[in-house]
């Protein structure tokens, strides 16, 4: 494969994450094509998050660089909603900051022909409460809603147990929503990753991002070298999850060290590799479930 071209048929594209780099945007792009990574996800930007994605013109000029390197956007996420409160209860200013930030997270998405938004629940976005789980399936069922609409889908980035996270899926109820999976994310929160993707498998999206832990910035192992046993997360993936279009390194290369970065690329590669593309496993298959969960809480 040379400059941003796609791997060998059958596996999933390797991709960055542009926030977990030295740079950000067209850059990130740039870095992707130098590293021969094929795919990236960018985020939104904001106040001490970086650029803003959506700046005036930064969005076709992103574009037309991304098709010039090959390199394919495939999704859109806005870290500044944990910053805000994805949970800030309706008539409040957060609340409608919330709302920009959703509908200009499904904007940058369409304007880059990126298929996936995600909303991460982290921070004041945590899904800690019944009311927070509550009021955080009542804003994804509205932008799921308008995602639809778009030809795009809306997935959840958080660290819910497997039964809480059925519940999130059968309260916000559109075949528009998804639920990303992290390989390090539910480890940290002390809960067991496989456990996640046997239960909610069929509801997690085609994207999944690559991360080792403990985590740390500047000093996230490589994958495979911490405690996240990343491989096993995704046997579970290929056994119980949707055939994955992407991996997402997300370990934090902010440092801008070359040589830790194509060491984890390398890693990236070699698990793309065992994700071999296999039989879709649908959403309808454990919607049953998903609703039977709605009224459980104390699961979490």
């Amino acid at each position: 494969m040379t400059g941003g071209g796609r791997p060998e048929s059958g596996h999933p594209l390797t991709a960055l994450a542009d926030w977990r780099l030295p740079v950000r945007g067209e850059a990130a792009v740039d870095l992707a094509f130098r590293y021969r990574v094929p795919g990236i996800q960018f985020d939104l930007g904001g106040p001490g998050r970086g650029p803003l994605l959506d700046a005036p013109g930064r969005l076709a000029r992103l574009a037309r660089t991304a098709r010039a390197a090959g390199v394919v956007p495939l999704a859109v996420t806005g870290n500044v909603l944990n910053d805000i409160g994805l949970t800030a209860p309706e008539g409040t200013l957060a609340a409608a900051r919330v709302q920009d930030v959703l509908r200009r997270l499904l904007d940058a998405a369409a304007g880059l022909g990126a298929p996936l938004v995600f909303v991460p629940s982290f921070r004041r976005s945590a899904i800690d409460t019944e009311t927070a789980l509550r009021r955080t399936a009542l804003v994804l069922r509205a932008a799921a809603d308008r995602a639809a609409a778009r030809g795009l889908v809306l997935a959840s980035e958080n660290t819910l147990t497997p039964r809480a996270s059925l519940r999130l899926v059968g309260e916000v109820g559109s075949p528009a929503f998804r639920l990303l999976l992290d390989t390090y994310n539910a480890r940290a929160a002390g809960l067991d990753p496989v456990a996640l993707v046997t239960t909610a498998g069929a509801h997690l999206a085609d994207q999944v991002h690559a991360k080792d832990g403990p985590a740390g910035a500047d000093a996230t192992p490589l994958l495979g070298e911490g405690d996240g046993r990343v491989g096993g997360t995704l046997a579970a993936m290929a056994a119980h999850g949707p055939p994955v279009r992407a991996l997402v390194l997300e370990n934090d290369h902010r440092a801008g060290d070359a040589t830790r970065l194509r060491a984890d690329l390398d890693r990236l590669r070699a698990l793309a590799a065992g994700l071999r593309r296999g039989p879709r496993t649908t959403v309808a298959d454990h919607s049953a479930e998903a609703k039977e969960t709605a009224g459980t809480w104390a699961s979490r």
